[in-house]
């Protein structure tokens, strides 16, 4: 699991987001970037986490952040979930789970009972050099704006 803390080097990546376009870690050289993992789009807590980032964008913008969130679902299934909530940031497709992987947020989960391996939940905050300034593991959905801006 999670072996990633504050001041390791972000692991770098490349993906495709909703629409397929490639992304990589790179692309956000000299800004800070917010890097949410969610368990699956258009569940109620990813979607209650997706729209409170969404709502606080201005903010996340005005103290230089961009931010993107990371699922395995397919491009398809991130371009509905991006659409129907209009999203102002991109959803990576990491349905070969090489971006989960990377960061260490995929292993055994517990639900009602059933043991599975999934997403947990993460959201880890990466400076404008590629730096991880803080990893959030016990993310709070509704309030997860508050706990990366203050």
């Amino acid at each position: 699991m999670i072996a990633l803390k504050a001041g390791d080097k972000a692991p770098d990546f490349k993906s495709t987001n909703q629409n397929g376009n490639t992304v990589n870690l790179s692309d956000f050289t000299g800004k800070k970037l917010v890097l949410f993992f969610y368990p699956k789009a258009s569940t109620p807590g990813c979607t209650l986490e997706a729209c409170n980032l969404s709502d606080n964008y201005s903010r996340f913008k005005a103290a230089g952040y961009a931010i993107l969130g990371v699922s395995a679902d397919s491009a398809k299934r991130q371009l509905n979930f991006k659409n129907k909530y209009g999203f102002p940031y991109d959803l990576l497709a990491d349905e070969d789970k090489s971006v989960i992987e990377a960061y260490g947020v995929w292993g055994p989960k517990k639900f009602m009972g059933r043991e599975y391996d999934g997403i947990h939940r993460t959201t880890f905050i990466i400076d404008e050099n590629g730096v991880i300034e803080s990893v959030i593991t016990k993310v709070n959905t509704k309030e997860h704006t508050t706990q990366i801006l203050e």
